[in-house]
């Protein structure tokens, strides 16, 4: 059965088209991986099919009665209200009958014997929904969803307006799977949870009954919850059935086949092109010569598509820091309340950190108290000398007014108009991208923008906050091939083992210090 049918959908931001004639079907059960490069359109996708973007052209429909759960990361959180709040909003539909249920109760001594028959027989049914749904169950299951994404660590007391970027993501998953929803689509929702909880996802999705549409550049992850892939390029959508692995494949063996098709047919064409030009004026030979350019007329014409700028990282290596990178003595982290016991940290030139460990505990506040950039609540943290620290942030800062030229501009001024384009070209940026002003890039193309400004300076030390969220699957692995080129120290947060395993000389678990988790 099919639950959304997308049919001839055509999308464009001004002159850059993103989609063209893109056709689409979920079934019930399927469970769908959207793939792509960065800005090919897959978040578009999403908000086009949700309906909070209209297309330029082509019809989207749902079947009847489908609730659709959307993560959606820009999501407004009601100040005031604590995650349990938000947690049990949920199961608003459940509070709403069981009130409806109430109201009826009250009214049931005022009303005729037929009236009261009618009222209990739809009583019965709001209580075997109830009952069916769990209702009598829901701080059970809001402490077992909370638990398994981290979220307990947090405190389900705690008024969502003071949260995270990365909780807030949190927040609302777990929100979107206790609903329970039809249809799920998920954009990116590992980008913020780690390890321990991104198996814990991983298990929900595979006995997920229902239907969902996940775009993630997590690979291992995505292999492990879908059996079908969609492959966003080059304003089209094709289906794969399988995981990525057997997608790769396929897609492979059909750009092959591609490849020969189309040199087969520009040696015809060249063939038939050279036939007329040298018959056609002969009187003998002049039918045989329209004939060959009827043949060309009608022919239809393959097109390779335009093979999209691969990414090269390279990072400028400074001048050589002193021994020590930084020491902190009776460090103790946090803003109001500490994040942190005291601790005792070196590290020293040429060490490559990996700082791991669940989200909430203070990686990023480690980080932001070693660059100097938030106070200590005790104990110091001395830098060594001649450092040139590189600051990757996980949250993006960029001006979001500006076009991409503009931002690098504004950042190295003495660059010309070539150099500009030339280095964000290098990142993997097409002349499309480069023109376009930040606020319409997808969360890759504005990473992609923000690696181009650390690239393009000299540095020793190289401090990254999550840099491969958002990147898609070239990205990540140039970004990995340049860290392990990279001749100067690294600190670095991520939850992806894959990534962090080839360049950390050192892991540091976080969970070893924090005060959050007990």
């Amino acid at each position: 059965m099919s639950i959304l049918n997308v049919e001839a959908l055509s999308h464009g931001f001004g002159d850059r088209a993103i989609f063209k004639d893109v056709s689409f079907r979920l079934l019930k059960g399927e469970h769908i991986g959207l793939i792509g490069a960065n800005g090919e359109g897959k978040s578009t996708f999403m908000n086009i099919v949700t309906g909070k973007l209209q297309p330029d052209e082509g019809r989207v429909e749902w079947s009847k009665r489908v609730r659709v759960g959307y993560l959606d990361q820009h999501a407004v959180l009601t100040q005031g209200l604590t995650i349990q709040d938000v947690l049990r909003g949920a199961f608003q539909y459940l509070f709403d009958l069981e009130q409806e249920m109430n109201d009826m109760y009250g009214r049931m001594g005022d009303v005729s014997p037929e009236e009261l028959e009618k009222m209990l027989e739809e009583v019965g049914t709001i209580q075997d929904t109830l009952t069916n749904q769990d209702f009598y169950m829901i701080d059970a299951k809001v402490q077992e969803t909370a638990r398994g994404l981290g979220i307990t660590d947090i405190g389900l007391d705690r008024d969502v307006s003071e949260l995270s970027g990365g909780q807030r993501t949190k927040i609302l998953l777990a929100k979107l799977l206790l609903e329970k929803p039809d249809i799920l689509l998920l954009d990116e929702p590992t980008n913020y949870l780690d390890e321990q909880h991104i198996e814990w996802l991983k298990r929900y999705l595979q006995e997920y009954e229902n239907a969902f549409i996940l775009i993630s550049h997590d690979i291992p992850f995505l292999n492990n919850v879908i059996n079908l892939i969609y492959h966003m390029e080059n304003l089209k959508l094709s289906r794969y059935v399988g995981d990525y692995s057997q997608f790769q494949q396929v897609y492979e063996m059909r750009k092959q086949q591609l490849e020969s098709a189309f040199n087969r047919q520009q040696q015809e064409i060249a063939e038939l092109k050279d036939f007329v030009a040298r018959n056609k004026a002969s009187v003998a030979t002049r039918n045989m010569a329209m004939s060959r350019q009827k043949k060309l007329d009608k022919m239809e014409i393959i097109e390779m598509s335009k093979e999209k700028p691969k990414p090269q990282f390279n990072f400028k290596d400074g001048k050589t820091a002193g021994k020590v990178i930084f020491e902190a003595k009776g460090l103790v982290i946090g803003y109001e309340e500490p994040l942190s016991r005291p601790l005792d940290l070196l590290m020293e030139r040429g060490q490559r950190v990996a700082l791991v460990g669940a989200n909430g505990i203070g990686k990023t506040t480690l980080l932001r108290s070693i660059l100097g950039e938030i106070p200590a609540l005790s104990g110091s943290v001395e830098l060594g000398y001649n450092q040139e620290i590189g600051y990757f942030e996980q949250e993006s800062k960029e001006g979001k007014n500006n076009t991409c030229i503009e931002e690098i501009w504004d950042t190295f001024p003495s660059m010309s108009q070539f150099e500009v384009r030339a280095a964000l070209a290098k990142c993997g940026l097409t002349t499309k991208h480069i023109e376009s002003k930040i606020s319409v890039l997808s969360g890759g193309e504005k990473a992609k923008v923000r690696l181009c400004k650390l690239i393009n300076r000299e540095t020793n030390i190289l401090v990254l906050d999550e840099p491969t969220n958002h990147l898609d699957v070239d990205a990540k692995e140039e970004l990995k091939r340049a860290l392990k080129a990279y001749k100067g120290s690294i600190l670095l947060i991520s939850h992806e083992p894959e990534f962090y395993r080839d360049i950390a000389t050192d892991i540091w678990n976080c969970e070893s210090w924090t005060t959050k988790i007990f």
